[in-house]
């Protein structure tokens, strides 16, 4: 669909909802006009209209909270635009990683990608904030030797679980382990969409390699 096509409203405006390229979560309702969509194309930064300011404003250029494009679609009908972004730190002016965080109801607790996100987010807090009696912050403070013989422990754990074919025990010992390798992350200043653009990135190779029989 062109550009020209697009459908904006009488105030030549289109709504347009902000994903997280990595983890799937919906991070915030902006609005666009035809200025701020060119420019997000152009520039491959988030620009949008503000309805309060009456002005074009770039996400994170004052506070650096900004959102890196992978990619622009249009509805169905080409009456609102979905944005998937690199989001660089908190994408609400609150400090919250996301807009959508008061809740009304809950049907059932689902568990996605997004919990890796907010397990990283809160070893960072803890590194920003300490908090007495933190086994996060005992590990920061220990630093990367520790971290790291927790990581071996916790592999092992892993293992034995998965050859004992324990599945509850094999979820919580790999919890285990993915929570020590977050806290390594933080401790090497690495993000956790550094990881997952990697496995991106590896996705859109096919693979073919000679293993041995073993």
């Amino acid at each position: 669909m062109n550009i020209k096509d697009i459908k904006f409203n009488s105030d030549g405006l289109i709504p347009c909802i902000t994903q997280d390229a990595n983890t799937s979560r919906v991070l915030m309702l902006a609005h666009m006009n035809k200025e701020s969509l060119e420019l997000t194309i152009k520039t491959g930064q988030a620009h949008y209209w503000s309805r309060s300011r009456k002005e074009l404003w770039q996400k994170g250029a004052t506070s650096g909270n900004t959102q890196r494009v992978v990619s622009i679609k249009l509805d169905c009908d080409g009456d609102a635009v979905l944005l998937t972004v690199l989001q660089s730190g908190p994408a609400c002016h609150t400090g919250s990683e996301t807009c959508f965080f008061n809740g009304i109801k809950e049907f059932g607790e689902v568990a996605d990608l997004a919990v890796l996100q907010d397990c990283a987010v809160a070893i960072k807090q803890r590194k920003k904030n300490p908090v007495e009696g933190s086994y996060t912050n005992y590990l920061l403070a220990k630093g990367a030797n520790k971290v790291c013989k927790k990581i071996g422990e916790e592999a092992s754990e892993v293992i034995i679980a998965a050859l004992n074919k324990d599945k509850k025990e094999l979820a919580a010992e790999s919890a285990d382990l993915i929570y020590h390798l977050l806290v390594l992350l933080e401790l090497n200043k690495l993000e956790l969409s550094d990881v997952l653009q990697v496995l991106a990135e590896r996705r859109k190779k096919e693979r073919q390699r000679e293993y041995p029989n073993e």
